[in-house]
């Protein structure tokens, strides 16, 4: 680990352990997001005011290094993991697990508590440090921690918090020497932009590998035509990263400022994730140099880019599961009914038990197939178990933590019934977040 690794720990570790983040006050949204013209009509996206330029000549992309190879089957983290991942959950439960009630009922996350978020600096983990940041080895596990321990305060709110990093490590990955050069610098700044993976479409049954989003050559130029849904940070992000069903070979990647013409966002009234504000982004004619494709829209790429994705909604999906056992188990031991606590009954008892098995089923699948990807092994199969599981198990406590509260699992003063609601939207979701 380099020096400045630890300093990055040490800091993190201080903010964990700081009373400023007692004494916090977070603005309480007071409204809805407002949205000009009818639900249908679309509002044109602000011109950032940032502008993204190369700031060195690269030469070539820089990637973080493969991790280092262990001989035997061992999921558990290291210090420095567990350093990181104590900092995420100290932060989610005493920032995010207060502010996300308000901010479900916003549908929109607090501007203050996402520049709080940008703060830990977790998205320059993740860069290396030849562009300013503190990345020297990849590590999916490391992220699959971090979004694990952020759901726990919020999911919504985490998928928020996580959605720019989602764009640094789209390039980190796959972005050529000129692409990184022009934006990561960004990222790994004090005031990183916020930014977006856009692969969901509103269509019934959607298959991310058959995209309706199209994506055609034009001279020097890709024109992009379709709408995305599900975009998290759409209102206020600079650049996305774009899905889109290229002509002649296939799906591919595109990165897209939020200054480019034709670029427009609509309002996205879901069920679930609404702290994160989501919005749908529709492109009509929008015209992007052909240097702003990824990857030469390789297969390969789109694949792990999906597979990167699901892993990191089976993360945060484990996490909202760990917080509902974490409520239920003191609320059974307290709620009093004939005469004795409700967890005294068998039938109550074992279905606490069942949460607690199969939310360790979901957190070993996917820890596992995050170790596969970190070891650039084939992790398809392993994402494709983890994602089944945590899918049907995680709607499942979502489902158990409202029945075992019975009247109030039905109500907004307790938090589960929007845990439950976040919950289904891990078998759903597609992009969003890499790890």
């Amino acid at each position: 680990m380099t020096s400045l690794t630890r300093i990055g720990l040490r800091t993190l570790s201080r903010l964990a352990s700081s009373p400023k983040l007692d004494q916090t006050k977070l603005r309480k949204p007071t409204e809805q997001v407002l949205y000009h013209g009818t639900r249908m009509g679309f509002k044109t996206v602000i011109a950032a005011s940032r502008s993204f330029k190369a700031v060195q000549n690269l030469g070539k992309p820089a990637r973080l290094g493969k991790a280092a190879a262990t001989d035997l089957f061992n999921l558990n983290p290291s210090d420095d993991q567990r350093a990181l991942q104590e900092a995420a959950l100290a932060f989610a439960m005493e920032q995010l697990r207060p502010a996300a009630t308000a901010a479900d009922a916003a549908y929109a996350a607090p501007a203050e508590l996402l520049a709080q978020c940008t703060e830990l600096g977790f998205a320059a983990f993740g860069i290396p440090e030849a562009l300013g940041g503190m990345g020297t080895e990849r590590s999916a596990v490391t992220n699959v921690l971090i979004a694990e321990a952020m759901a726990q305060g919020d999911m919504g709110l985490a998928f928020a918090a996580l959605a720019p990093s989602a764009v640094s490590t789209a390039l980190v990955l796959w972005g050529n020497a000129d692409q990184q050069a022009r934006y990561l610098p960004a990222f790994a700044g004090e005031k990183p932009p916020a930014a977006a993976l856009c692969v969901m479409e509103p269509t019934p049954l959607f298959d991310p590998f058959k995209l309706g989003t199209q994506a055609r050559r034009v001279g020097n130029d890709y024109v992009l035509d379709g709408v995305k849904a599900m975009v998290p940070l759409a209102q206020q992000a600079e650049v996305f990263i774009v899905a889109a069903q290229l002509e002649g070979k296939g799906p591919a990647l595109f990165i897209v400022e939020s200054s480019t013409p034709g670029l427009s966002v609509e309002e996205d009234i879901s069920m679930g994730l609404r702290a994160a504000g989501c919005c749908r982004l529709r492109l009509s004619g929008v015209k992007v140099a052909a240097s702003q494709l990824m990857g030469e829209a390789a297969n390969h790429v789109y694949d792990d880019c999906i597979q990167l994705s699901r892993l990191a909604w089976c993360a945060l999906g484990t996490g909202c599961a760990q917080g509902v056992l974490d409520y239920l188990i003191p609320y059974v031991n307290d709620r009093v009914a004939f005469g004795e606590p409700i967890s005294h009954r068998q039938s109550v008892a074992f279905a606490i038990s069942n949460v607690a098995i199969e939310l360790h089923g979901m957190r070993l699948l996917t820890w596992r197939a995050a170790s596969l990807a970190e070891a650039e092994q084939p992790f398809d199969e392993a994402t494709a178990l983890a994602r089944r599981l945590c899918a049907d198990k995680g709607m499942q406590i979502g489902s158990d933590g409202v029945q075992l509260l019975g009247g109030h699992g039905f109500v907004k003063e307790h938090p589960v019934e929007r845990w439950y609601r976040d919950l289904r939207a891990v078998g759903l979701m597609e992009g969003g977040l890499l790890i």
